[in-house]
């Protein structure tokens, strides 16, 4: 059952950030179409309440972000409205879309539709998994700008996709294509834009069918992998795989295979 949720009213509720759950899945919309979906303050507000939300509610176990509209998951920030912060300062310590999506602890799915350009970039590679629109395109337009981005650009696209090719991005600011895209390994797949919600939301029923415990200690083990020295991430892995081990949920794993019956798991 589809259930529409509201932002919780300590944040404005602007109407602009549409937040569903189906079955253990919630959908996190970037609703602002007509502006290609570009953030503003007050939807980046919206959009950490509903992280929270996910986070806290253990009924939610795979997330999906996506953006409105048939042109753009999201051109990032909306430009008019840098200029509301008073200060290079407060603009560094403003609140973050990009930190907000980071702070997802359950597995993510960008269902990328039309253009992730600079903060939209940093969002889809905020999430665990992306998935592309064939008309979809990636690009860190900011140098055009004068500036660079600021929610991990450099560090995801040189993780992702290589130096080089990082570089090519980040220095040129040119947009690339769904399909070269793909090939860099920017995106995992690459589906017909009436297919790609319900590939991404396909994919999260899937994986939030799985352990919950053992999906959210699998995002924290990808993490480190990427920032630690390769001896000290595999312990780590070890770790969490022994706190996974001693979970209700892997003794019902182990019951299950037993039995030869799909297993129940329950968060515990």
């Amino acid at each position: 059952m589809d259930t529409s949720i509201a932002p919780p009213a300590t944040t404005p509720a602007t109407g602009e950030i549409s937040f569903t759950v189906d079955g253990f899945v919630a959908t996190i919309v970037l609703n602002r179409p007509q502006k290609l979906n570009a953030v503003t303050p007050e939807m980046a507000a919206d959009l950490v309440a509903a992280v929270r939300r996910c986070n806290e509610d253990d009924q939610i176990r795979c997330v999906v972000l996506t953006g409105a509209g048939p042109k753009s998951f999201s051109c990032g920030s909306d430009i008019r409205d840098l200029d509301r912060y008073d200060t290079a300062w407060n603009f560094r310590n403003r609140e973050d879309y990009c930190d907000a999506v980071r702070a997802l602890r359950k597995p993510s799915i960008a269902a990328v539709n039309g253009y992730a350009f600079g903060g939209g970039l940093e969002t889809a590679m905020s999430c665990d998994i992306r998935l592309a629109s064939e008309n979809a395109q990636f690009a860190a337009p900011e140098i055009k700008l004068g500036w660079i981005g600021g929610g991990g650009v450099a560090a995801f696209l040189s993780h992702s996709i290589g130096a080089s090719n990082a570089a090519l991005m980040i220095m040129t600011g040119d947009p690339v294509d769904a399909a070269r895209a793909l090939a860099w390994g920017l995106v995992s797949e690459v589906v017909p834009a009436d297919r790609l919600l319900a590939r991404a939301q396909e994919i999260a029923a899937v994986i939030a069918s799985r352990a919950p415990i053992a999906a959210e200690t699998a995002k924290l083990n990808l993490k480190a992998a990427h920032t630690m020295p390769i001896e000290k991430a595999i312990g780590y892995e070890r770790d969490l795989q022994t706190i996974c081990f001693a979970t209700e949920d892997a003794l019902e794993g182990r019951a299950a295979f037993k039995d030869k019956r799909p297993p129940v798991f329950r968060r515990k």
